[in-house]
């Protein structure tokens, strides 16, 4: 798994527990075989593509915060993937 989806990996296990569509995105993301972030966005539906624009801004701003600049731009990435 490359870096990109290993962070967003982790956010989504921080969305498991009260939020299902956290939780079968990090299913997907952790059964799935992807090799990029592009793949991984590829085979997203409507709705979970909603619910990371819903999250990935947030999880952007905490990482600046946390002067996580590299976590920050792999972020943005999916992000962008998604528009």
């Amino acid at each position: 798994m490359d870096k990109t989806l290993g962070y967003l990996r982790e956010i989504l296990s921080n969305y498991t527990d009260k939020h299902a569509e956290g939780k079968l995105l990090y299913k997907k993301l952790i059964e799935g075989n992807y090799d990029s972030e592009e793949t991984f966005v590829r085979n997203l539906n409507r709705k979970e593509v909603d619910f990371l624009n819903k999250i990935l801004p947030d999880e952007i701003k905490y990482a600046l915060a946390e002067q996580d600049k590299l976590r920050a731009y792999q972020l943005n990435e999916v992000y962008e993937l998604l528009i």
